[in-house]
């Protein structure tokens, strides 16, 4: 069960934060796409992404090389609505990482699933 101490120590960090938002908004996103959306490195990306998996707020699938993150199916509604509120409150400080998103080449197809 997620504490809120547990939830909010895992979003007190920028990378982590950006991270939930844009999955939040995009709905699943792949290393590669936040790598260039976020404007650093693959292993701080993984990393974040890690402690954000061990910390319950998100789940991974693997689609051939691609590994997607999305928000954990069961989250409790308390946390979608901090995530969803603090998304809708604050779009244009992720501006830039849509931007670099919307410039992304080769961004790797999803296969047409129900998930």
């Amino acid at each position: 069960m997620l504490s809120p101490t547990t939830v909010f120590k895992c979003l007190a960090d920028d990378t982590r934060l950006r991270t939930m938002l844009l999955i939040a908004e995009e709905g699943e996103l792949c290393v590669c796409e936040l790598t260039c959306a976020l404007d650093e490195s693959q292993p701080k990306i993984s990393r974040h992404l890690s402690q954000l998996r061990n910390c319950g707020l998100l789940e991974d699938r693997r689609q051939g090389q691609w590994v997607y993150y999305r928000l954990q199916p069961g989250l409790p509604g308390w946390v979608v609505g901090v995530i969803q509120v603090t998304l809708d409150a604050n779009r244009h400080w992720l501006e830039a990482d849509h931007k670099r998103l919307e410039q992304m080449g080769d961004r790797p197809e999803r296969a047409t699933l129900c998930c």
